[in-house]
């Protein structure tokens, strides 16, 4: 195993930069990607303004963020980051909105930091150093039982295709109400991730896995204890196709409980 620990400051250096836009700088004009998908002006400010942070100070990783796609050498590490995890939320005022910043080595998440600049907490890992929110340890929690679960879901799909995508989420979220304490959707990758890392959620399904909303809340839930995966119980990568986490004993009911629900969404 790599140790990439020496490219944490440069990750906390990259969010600083990006922390002090999105506190101080409106989102400026929207920019509309796909039906009811937006970005904002300050979206783009930031990427750009951290990608060129990272390619001068590590000109030999690669880059790919959700706005401008991939510059650089990625066949090896690649800076994956998302300027704004929750770009609804954040030009509605709300806190639940975060800046996610990971590195991948080929596929795997190696380090990540994930900043909620309205929340005051920063969150960082890097693979085999444990995960930390504001400098202190934290750990996934050890529900064990559905009954007892808090579980958050991604959003609900926008754009081409969405009826079809949404039938399957909402059999889960009917599922969901059946059996756990709670369903949350909060809007934002990072927090989900994040939260699931710190305890304050027990587990997370999202059904698409975008990298630059995952790869450094991956690795952060990860080294807290949690387990992610993809649908089908696999490790979770780049490649995966879903995004679903908790911890050893309750994930195992997790992928259950979505199994059942796409089949019966599917029948």
């Amino acid at each position: 195993m790599n140790d990439y620990v020496d490219l944490l400051p440069l990750a906390h250096e990259a969010i600083d930069l990006a922390h002090g836009l999105m506190r101080t700088v409106q989102p400026g004009a929207l920019t509309f990607k796909d039906d009811r998908d937006m970005a904002s002006e300050l979206d783009y400010t930031i990427e750009r303004e951290v990608r060129e942070l990272l390619a001068a100070k590590a000109p030999d990783i690669g880059f790919l963020g959700e706005e401008y796609g991939t510059s650089g050498n990625t066949s090896t590490l690649t800076w994956t980051f998302d300027p704004v995890d929750g770009t609804v939320n954040f030009i509605h005022g709300s806190p639940l909105c975060g800046i996610s910043l990971g590195l991948v080595q080929s596929v795997r998440s190696v380090l990540g930091v994930i900043d909620l600049p309205f929340l005051g907490t920063r969150y960082h890992a890097v693979e085999g150093h444990g995960a930390y929110a504001n400098g202190d340890r934290i750990r996934a929690s050890r529900v064990s039982d559905l009954k007892d679960a808090v579980v958050a879901i991604g959003d609900y799909a926008v754009g081409a295709d969405a009826s079809r995508k949404n039938a399957d989420r909402l059999a889960i979220t009917e599922e969901l109400t059946r059996h756990v304490q709670r369903v949350r959707m909060h809007g934002s990758a990072a927090i989900d991730l994040a939260w699931l890392a710190q305890g304050r959620i027990d587990a997370f399904i999202m059904l698409n896995n975008k990298p630059w909303d995952t790869a450094a809340g991956v690795v952060i839930a990860q080294e807290a204890g949690a387990q992610v995966v993809d649908l089908d119980g696999t490790a979770h990568s780049t490649r995966a196709t879903t995004t679903v986490g908790g911890n050893d004993l309750l994930l195992p009911d997790i992928l259950t409980l979505v199994e059942r629900s796409l089949a019966r969404a599917a029948a």
